[in-house]
């Protein structure tokens, strides 16, 4: 690296270590929780299989007795959606509750006796995919991973700058690691060989996860209103309360219905049952039947009008959300009114759902979720090598930043502008940023002893013991 390229080494490493400073702690949580919800269909059938393969002496009842057996077991529950069962010998599984509390009912097929009551949100998977996306804190949890996620973007892109090979002779310690090595030299090629396999992948798992956080998210849904119909609808949430809101929506009576009249049709198919506080779902019989044979792929659910639909509506659930496919039914004939598939989507959603699916392990599994956990384990590997190295390097007191530049005020409007082209694709990190500078300017210019721990003012020969 000559003296006169820009940016300068020293800034670049500067950089490159307050960023792994904030989100290394990030970056494995995210791989460790990440590389488990990967296998989320496969976790799912395990946890659920004292559910399959039930005994039966008959012909199962019909979906709509199915149904009441799970609207009493939760009692001033309505119907969120019934999920068509995988065989006929597996427990059916329906989706009720009220305002924004979702519950999930095992229910046998033909005895209609109900194996089992879990809250969605209380489900292992569910639960993994909460600690990931928001640390089990809500909207305010999905904004410090996004931050977090902002950062390890700058992480990886200063760092695969600096691995970026300068007068190298040879491929040893830049595309694979030199194993005899021993000390500083064998963390730094397990470090940076890695993080140069990885990045890319890295980076594409961290782009396609912005969608569902809460800032992000909600900037791209403004952008994405601009050029797209009113009646093409978001497929993903962006944050708890949007998850939250979604739900009471779907849990809504139609617009103009009242509250006991959630399960009554528009064309009038369907009998309520004042009395008993429950739904007679008549119309579900046939449409089960008729959106069994429409060929959608597993899990299938089939949702009865509401504030989010005025019709019944069944849509696939599936993962590789590419093959998702929504009808709209008729349930007075019965017949499918509508069918919409990934094809008809506006291109922005078919760019989100593809990354989406792929990011979930889903797109072309199982090949899909093995290269996701080679990303999880590789930031383990890149991140471990870090602390190490920094821990070998740090000398006593000090957090062992790396020194400034020397002529670091010639670079300055350089730094400038890259951090505010970053700060606008990323709001999280540039107001993270501006915070941090505020923080330098108000506080601790002033306080002597904070700037020389953390590496801001007096440069410091970092030992390098081996």
């Amino acid at each position: 690296m000559t003296r006169n390229a820009w940016p300068p080494h020293a800034t670049v490493w500067r950089w490159h270590f307050y960023a792994g400073v904030l989100c290394i702690p990030f970056v494995l949580w995210l791989a460790a929780t990440g590389s488990i919800y990967l296998f989320k269909p496969q976790i799912d059938l395990w946890l659920d299989r004292p559910y399959e393969g039930l005994a039966l002496s008959g012909p199962p009842a019909s979906a709509s007795a199915q149904v009441s057996a799970a609207l009493a077991a939760v009692p001033g529950s309505v119907l969120h959606s019934y999920e068509l069962p995988r065989t006929s010998s597996s427990a059916v599984q329906v989706l009720v509750g009220h305002g924004a509390d979702l519950e999930r009912a095992y229910v046998h097929p033909q005895t209609l006796r109900v194996l089992r009551v879990v809250d969605e949100d209380s489900r292992f998977t569910n639960q993994i995919f909460h600690l990931h996306g928001e640390l089990m804190a809500g909207d305010r949890g999905s904004l410090v991973v996004e931050t977090a996620a902002s950062w390890t973007i700058v992480m990886l892109i200063t760092g695969l700058y600096l691995w970026w090979p300068s007068g190298a002779s040879g491929m040893a310690g830049v595309v694979y690691p030199r194993m005899a090595r021993t000390g500083r030299l064998f963390w730094r090629d397990i470090h940076a060989v890695t993080g140069f396999w990885v990045t890319f992948f890295a980076l594409f798992l961290l782009l396609s996860g912005l969608p569902w956080a809460k800032s992000w998210g909600g900037l791209l849904q403004e952008v994405r209103q601009w050029g797209t119909s009113a009646s093409a609808r978001q497929d993903w949430t962006t944050g708890r309360s949007s998850e939250l809101a979604q739900r009471r929506t779907a849990l809504a009576p139609p617009t103009g219905a009242a509250e006991g009249e959630h399960v009554q049709h528009h064309h009038g198919d369907m009998q309520g049952s004042a009395a008993a506080g429950l739904g007679n779902y008549n119309a579900l019989d046939a449409l089960v039947r008729l959106v069994r044979s429409a060929g959608l792929q597993p899990p299938v659910l089939i949702s009865p009008p509401s504030q989010a639909n005025t019709t019944w509506t069944a849509k696939s659930d599936t993962q590789n959300r590419p093959l998702r496919v929504e009808l709209t039914l008729d349930s007075a004939r019965p017949a499918i009114l509508s069918r919409h598939g990934f094809s008809s989507k506006p291109l922005l959603d078919r760019v989100i759902d593809t990354g989406i699916a792929a990011h979930e392990g889903q797109l072309f599994a199982p090949l899909n979720q093995l290269l996701g956990l080679f990303t999880a384990i590789s930031l383990w590997f890149v991140c471990i090598s870090a602390i190490v190295m920094w821990w070998r390097r740090r000398p006593a007191g000090l957090l062992g930043a790396p020194p400034p530049s020397p002529d670091r005020a010639s670079w300055s409007l350089g730094v400038i502008l890259v951090a505010l082209v970053l700060g606008g694709i990323f709001p999280m990190m540039g107001g993270t940023l501006l915070a941090v500078w505020a923080i330098e300017w108000a506080v601790l210019r002033r306080w002597a002893a904070a700037r020389t721990f953390l590496g801001l003012s007096v440069p410091v020969a970092l030992s390098r013991r081996s």
